[in-house]
């Protein structure tokens, strides 16, 4: 098994709204840091890569946490997806970009891994890609459930990754993804 020459990799709302202390406590904190590593093979081995940025509602006036976090900023030229729901396939030219440039395998990561992340996968499995989804190089926030009870971020990204594993994906980590680069 490898990673094709032609493989995206996909970074979705990887954005400085996330690093809002109100949206709670959140796992991996190395998940950019990881995204970044993978960015610079995909730039290195010259891959295709795509941007996804989620705006909300477009009319609304910019907001600084709409950014790109600096981390995983777009080169000029990198394309950007920009997207206003939780898919990065509905709304966009996602779907036509790849097929166009007969990508047919995904590398997915971003934020997060329960909401965006995981709607994107399940649409690209269903879409006909192959999607990888880098489980060190997502992340996501506790929550408070319909119950009253705190799940943790921890339980809430894996299990998003559970659910996601061997039916719409396959889950792997970074340097699963690096070696698999160095086989192909």
């Amino acid at each position: 098994m490898n990673i094709p020459e032609n493989a995206a990799l996909i970074l979705i709302d990887v954005q400085n709204h996330f690093d809002d202390p109100a949206l709670g406590r959140r796992n991996n904190p190395d998940a950019e840091a990881n995204m970044a590593v993978l960015l610079d093979a995909w730039r290195r081995t010259k891959r295709p890569v795509v941007h996804v940025q989620h705006i909300g509602n477009p009319s609304l006036p910019h907001h600084p946490g709409r950014d790109i976090k600096d981390i995983v900023a777009p080169l000029p030229g990198e394309p950007v997806v920009v997207k206003s729901v939780n898919s990065a396939f509905i709304g966009t030219d996602l779907e036509d970009r790849l097929r166009k440039n007969r990508v047919d395998t995904l590398v997915i990561v971003g934020l997060t891994t329960d909401h965006c992340v995981s709607t994107t996968t399940r649409m690209a499995g269903n879409l006909g890609f192959t999607p990888y989804i880098v489980s060190d190089a997502t992340a996501t926030f506790e929550r408070i459930s319909f119950d009253g009870k705190l799940h943790t971020a921890e339980a809430i990204h894996t299990l998003a990754l559970v659910s996601l594993h061997g039916e719409f994906a396959t889950v792997i980590d970074t340097q699963g993804v690096l070696g698999l680069l160095q086989s192909s």
